[in-house]
């Protein structure tokens, strides 16, 4: 029970935060520029681990692989923490799984993101957040809107993105056991 409490309060620090580098990531890989506030906080909240990461690894093609790679170091840290509390200890593990969850945690934030702005398209589509959120989800619904015309001024891409990521999701869980084979 204490070891279930434990990783339950791991996985939500790591995966917020994650978040928050992961939410950096693609801000900077699209080059949007959030409201001052919202971009201010995700900047303080992540650089004290992406700045020195930079100083290893610079960006490059455009994208800052400093907060991707800080985003799969919060994964590791969060098994492995996981993992000596539990007593089982296996570094090949720790590594597919990290990978995993952060495959994971992109899948969701995707998936929040549509969410996000399916709401606020019928509450606030005018709300200073908004175009934000629709640029996040830009490269993921224009080619859908290409493929799938509104109908009757409703647009179902972000309906039809959210079942392909939700298949993705799946896909992704049912190749652990497959390759938890071959790790262990």
């Amino acid at each position: 029970m204490l070891f279930e409490m434990f990783s339950f309060v791991i996985e939500i620090v790591a995966g917020i935060f994650a978040g928050f580098l992961l939410l950096r990531f693609w801000m900077q890989a699209l080059r949007i520029r959030p409201p001052s506030s919202l971009g201010q906080a995700i900047f303080q909240i992540t650089d004290w681990l992406v700045k020195p990461i930079r100083r290893l690894v610079p960006g490059f093609l455009g994208l800052d692989w400093a907060s991707l790679i800080a985003a799969f170091l919060v994964s590791v840290l969060s098994f492995m923490l996981e993992s000596l509390f539990s007593g089982q200890f296996n570094v090949a593990l720790i590594l597919l799984l990290s990978v995993v969850r952060l495959l994971q945690w992109i899948i969701y934030g995707l998936m929040a993101l549509l969410v996000f702005e399916a709401i606020l398209s019928f509450v606030n589509p005018y709300a200073p957040l908004a175009p934000v959120i629709r640029a996040l989800n830009q490269p993921l619904l224009a080619p859908l809107r290409r493929l799938i015309p509104p109908v009757g001024n409703i647009d179902f891409s972000p309906l039809v993105a959210l079942i392909v990521l939700q298949l993705l999701s799946r896909l992704l869980i049912s190749l652990v056991p497959r390759l938890y084979m071959y790790v262990v």
